[in-house]
């Protein structure tokens, strides 16, 4: 079930990174991340899962219920996990963006769910490209809705578009049997023709290049987020290889391993993440009813 395996793949990578969150390189050099781990940054049990997979369960439970891409319901479901403590496993919610709880915030005062999202440049961090990853699976889905969802609580073009890139490399993968390389390249000659004249186009050009030679920045940024991801894939092969650096690399530990493992989850499958990472994941078991009513959804609307 490629819905399991994605989602699965994400989730693991988010709660391998919680831990480490905000650690440095150097600090992870010297002491890697190699297995899950407990408490450290928010004090948190093994297997704890953040705002990354939260938001990402909620936007499936949100297409579930409305058949469909609903953005007032996407964003109350939001509303619910920010304000309630809905989809996390304990009566808790930690680490939500600054631009993420602002646009939230909007929301419940009134705003209209399309209005409600940060436009400014200062609006880029990972907060939207951190739960995109469930509109992969819509096989018809298009990138004005993609770029929608993203603008719910991200609106600013750089933000969108890094959104479609990494649902089209996602689609790549649930579609083809092709190389990481090849599926990354696709989906970025795809984005290239698109955006065609975008000068946005321009922050994307170390990933169209594949030219990471001046380093890898690991921070809460989106562009520095999927540079990150993409970097992982493509120097690992394996699960476990490409979570893990995203980890070590530090910064943003979290949302970079979930956001890289959702897509290593999709290429090497369920049966390739270690199975005492998956049994240390409190309440996985309901997500993955969650991934099978998902599924059939996705399958209704092929």
């Amino acid at each position: 079930m490629k819905v399991k395996d994605g989602i699965t793949g994400f989730i693991v990578g988010d709660a391998l990174g919680v831990p480490v969150e905000f650690s440095s390189r150097y600090e992870l050099e010297e002491d890697p991340v190699v297995d899950m781990r407990e408490y450290g940054t928010y004090n948190q049990p093994r297997g704890t899962w953040s705002d990354d997979s939260s938001m990402t369960l909620a936007t499936m439970r949100s297409i579930i219920n409305k058949k469909g891409i609903d953005y007032e319901d996407i964003m109350t479901e939001f509303c619910n996990w920010a304000f309630e403590h809905k989809f996390s496993q304990y009566k808790e919610t930690f680490d939500i963006g600054n631009t993420t709880i602002k646009g939230l915030r909007r929301f419940k005062d009134g705003a209209k769910a399309l209005e409600s999202g940060g436009t400014s440049t200062h609006d880029n961090g990972n907060g939207s490209l951190m739960r995109i990853l469930p509109l992969a699976y819509i096989s018809n889905i298009d990138y004005e809705t993609i770029e929608n969802v993203s603008g719910l609580t991200h609106g600013h073009e750089r933000s969108k578009i890094a959104c479609v890139l990494y649902v089209e490399i996602a689609k790549s993968m649930l579609k083809n049997d092709l190389t990481i390389d090849e599926h990354i390249s696709n989906a970025c000659e795809l984005i290239k023709e698109h955006y065609s004249g975008n000068e946005e186009l321009n922050e994307f050009n170390r990933i169209f290049e594949d030219d990471f030679s001046d380093g890898i920045r690991s921070g809460g940024y989106v562009i520095d987020t999927i540079e990150t991801v993409v970097y992982c894939l493509k120097t690992t092969d394996s699960y476990k290889d490409a979570v893990l650096k995203a980890v070590n690399l530090g910064g943003d530990t979290d949302t970079n391993a979930a956001i890289c493992g959702g897509l290593a989850g999709i290429y090497y499958g369920f049966d390739e993440i270690p199975i005492d990472w998956i049994e240390s994941i409190p309440h996985l078991d309901k997500v993955h009813s969650l991934c099978e009513e998902y599924e059939a959804f996705c399958d209704e609307c092929q």
